[in-house]
């Protein structure tokens, strides 16, 4: 059975996980399932992504089965494996998401747990059910965060929050989760609004929206003179070009932009 599924309309790609039966937990095929979703939509036309679970939860995290496995592997050579540029196969589930050159928007409910929660981490915008449950959950199970989380949540959070909820794992609600910046926002139907989110950023410039992901990423990593010098340089490449020149004319005319 499909553990991902992938649909386009209207400059949108919506990935859903499919394993609604087991909670969207993460087994090899899920894993390897989510990141050929990830390099397909980044491949394509599509102008944003909405990410989502179907079933009861986002995302319970890695199966239990994969523990079994991990305790009866002999060989952790599989971990230090760079397959995926930086990463190794269980990071690239997260890192897959921001190596897209366009905006992924994760839409959570019920259970967001461990890898769950990592795999979220690598969307750009995550929107929130109010009864979604989050946590990094590793050190229930004597690990630590390792599929990408620490990547990610030193630029979301304060040190004590990632200390916290990495020693404890404990589990917290959606408004102290959007409180700590784990989330962006709340909403009654989180599908809906990242669907509409996603179709607004459609919409725009899609070379402006490209750069602005190249550049936010640029400026998470590199200190102030080179971020000033990206800035000038993913300018240089987007004024007077078509879709520069297409939101002129639209703004001018009070039409919606046309693309092609």
């Amino acid at each position: 059975m499909a553990r991902v599924s992938v649909e386009y309309a209207d400059n949108v790609a919506r990935v859903t996980l499919t394993r609604g039966d087991k909670m969207n937990a993460l087994d090899d095929d899920m894993v390897q399932s989510i990141i050929a979703a990830g390099q397909e939509v980044g491949a394509s036309d599509a102008r944003a992504v909405v990410l989502s679970g179907e079933g009861k939860g986002f995302c319970a995290g890695l199966d239990l089965s994969s523990f079994a496995k991990m305790g009866q592997s002999f060989s952790t050579d599989w971990l230090m494996t760079r397959s995926h540029e930086d990463a190794n196969a269980m990071q690239e589930i997260a890192m897959v998401w921001r190596r897209v050159p366009v905006p992924v928007i994760a839409a959570l409910h019920g259970a967001v747990y461990g890898g769950g929660l990592q795999l979220a981490l690598g969307a750009d915008i995550r929107i929130a059910a109010p009864e979604t449950k989050l946590s990094v959950m590793e050190m229930k199970w004597g690990l630590v965060p390792d599929l990408g989380g620490m990547a990610l949540l030193p630029k979301l959070v304060r040190s004590d929050v990632l200390r916290l909820m990495t020693y404890t794992a404990d589990v917290v609600g959606a408004e102290q989760a959007e409180r700590w910046g784990l989330i962006t926002e709340i909403s009654d139907d989180p599908l809906a609004r990242a669907q509409a989110l996603a179709s607004d950023i459609a919409g725009r410039s899609p070379s402006a929206i490209r750069a602005a992901k190249r550049l936010i990423d640029y400026a998470e990593t590199h200190d102030r003179a080179d971020v000033l010098l990206q800035e000038s340089t993913e300018s240089v490449g987007l004024i007077g070009k078509p879709d520069q020149m297409e939101v002129i004319a639209a703004q001018m005319q009070g039409r919606k932009t046309n693309f092609g």
